[in-house]
């Protein structure tokens, strides 16, 4: 069904830009005569200096927009940039290995192309839409979670590359691919590949709001409630209302792993509201079979699979909260978060394997484990921090960082050891970072940054990793259209 109304927005797309016999026809309102050129594309300089929403590249509703960011950095303790994913180790992963100077893309913002459609058809009424991709922007490869994985299937975690579990999957739209329509007076609803509420959200409450620079920004763990692949609804139905300072959004998702989804059903609900310089925004979500997959990593795979085709994954049932605050004051601005996630043992247990978002890579029969939390998994994360508007073009951000996880061990009084030799993953533990953003934008489009995050990890959470610190000074340039 998707592709059907991802086809229909690339048709309306021609229909609003073109007339019969293929003849341009003018914007709702507009003159028939060419319109005189706008200042900003006078010249190269002149559009640098617009920002997109100054400057938009539109006409009759449809706009293309993108950015591009590449930088270069150091890792205390790093691996080489995997094919399929779009960061190096920014934080301390379970592989941080002995690669330090790198490329180090999309630091600050994941590079994206996209498409998005606003266009008139009645009276209050816009027919909307957007299609939108990530990729790396100096291999021009999408980012594929699940390929990322599966690449590192033969390898033990001293000889990998980075991979991560993800809900961009490869496809063209993997960021999001939906249409829908808006109302002035009745809201937005939209259906097709769409942002989880929470994730939308947690943007606007991080402090550092970055992939490079922030534990927020580099996991997906705190939006999907313990399991980054549902970040993303490959088929989410998503209703928004905004009602004088308040808003209201809910997000249910329609079909399950065979539709291009990481769960078998999730619904959110979105309350927030606007006080002044106070702004808080609150996320309740429940999740049904929600898959973690992740790579074999040298283990035994199973006979007559291509290792490049196949992952494993841990399912799970959850409940999610997330309850957010900023506040401003003059150039200041703070920051205040808190999420939990409790995850259950899943309500079915996918004996013969299930898809992946991804295509061409599955679980296979066998490979998914569905008991893994028999003593529910409580999972907490906490976060203030700190934005300072320098001067128009020069900003300073800083953020603390810290997520903890109970002991859900079914035998109590066997967890020992400390930190990468903790007995056991399941074993309580957490990991907290902190981190320092500069950026300078010489021109409105342009954005030259700099800054480091220190991350580490301790007891049962650093279970089995090579290395449980990791700091990443980087620096990069993020251009937008």
């Amino acid at each position: 069904m998707k592709k059907y109304l991802i086809f229909a927005l690339l048709f309306v797309t021609v229909a609003s830009t073109t007339g019969a016999g293929g003849a341009a026809i003018a914007a709702p309102g507009a003159s028939a005569e060419a319109p005189a050129a706008n200042s900003c594309f006078g010249s190269l300089w002149n559009f640098l200096n617009s920002s997109p929403d100054e400057c938009p590249l539109s006409y009759a509703g449809i706009t293309v927009f993108g950015n591009l960011d590449g930088g270069y950095g150091y890792e205390q303790w790093g691996v080489p940039l995997g094919l399929y994913a779009k960061k190096p180790n920014y934080g301390v992963q379970k592989n941080s290995g002995n690669t330090h100077w790198l490329w180090s893309p999309n630091g600050i913002s994941t590079s994206v192309y996209g498409v998005k459609m606003n266009e008139k058809f009645a009276d209050g009424w816009r027919l909307i839409g957007v299609v939108e991709g990530g990729f790396d922007p100096f291999t021009l490869r999408l980012i594929n979670g699940p390929a990322s994985l599966a690449a590192n299937n033969l390898y033990k975690l001293a000889y990998q590359t980075s991979n991560f579990d993800s809900s961009r999957a490869g496809q063209w739209d993997n960021s999001q691919g939906f249409v829908g329509v808006s109302s002035r007076n009745y809201g937005v609803l939209t259906f097709g590949r769409t942002n989880a509420l929470s994730h939308s959200v947690l943007t606007a409450y991080d402090p550092v709001a970055s992939v490079a620079f922030s534990q927020l920004g580099f996991s997906g763990a705190y939006s999907g409630f313990g399991v980054n692949s549902t970040t993303r609804v490959n088929t989410a139905i998503t209703y928004r209302l905004n009602y004088q300072n308040l808003r209201f959004a809910a997000q249910t998702q329609v079909g399950g792993f065979n539709d291009g989804n990481a769960a078998a059903a999730m619904s959110q609900v979105q309350f927030g509201a606007d006080f002044g310089p106070l702004t808080f925004d609150g996320v309740y979500s429940i999740a049904k079979d929600a898959a973690a997959f992740y790579s074999y990593s040298g283990g035994k795979l199973p006979a007559g699979y291509d290792p490049n085709s196949i992952v494993e994954a841990t399912l799970a049932d959850t409940r999610g909260l997330e309850l957010l605050a900023r506040y401003k004051y003059e150039s200041f601005r703070f920051y205040v978060g808190y999420t939990r996630a409790v995850l259950h043992n899943p309500s079915d247990s996918y004996l013969m394997g299930l898809p992946t978002p991804a295509d061409g890579v599955f679980v296979p029969p066998g490979a998914v484990t569905s008991n893994a939390y028999a003593i529910p998994r409580r999972y907490q994360t906490i976060w203030t921090g700190v934005r300072y508007k320098l001067s128009p073009n020069l900003s300073l951000a800083s953020g603390v960082y810290w997520d903890t996880q109970n002991d859900y061990l079914p035998v109590p009084g066997v967890c020992g050891g400390f930190g990468a030799s903790t007995s056991n993953a399941k074993c309580a533990g957490g990991r907290y970072s902190y981190s320092f953003l500069i950026d300078y934008k010489p021109l409105k489009r342009l954005d030259v940054y700099a800054g480091a995050m220190v991350s580490n990890v301790y007891g049962g959470s650093a279970s089995g990793y090579l290395h449980t610190q990791n700091i990443d000074p980087t620096v990069g340039v993020r251009i937008r259209f």
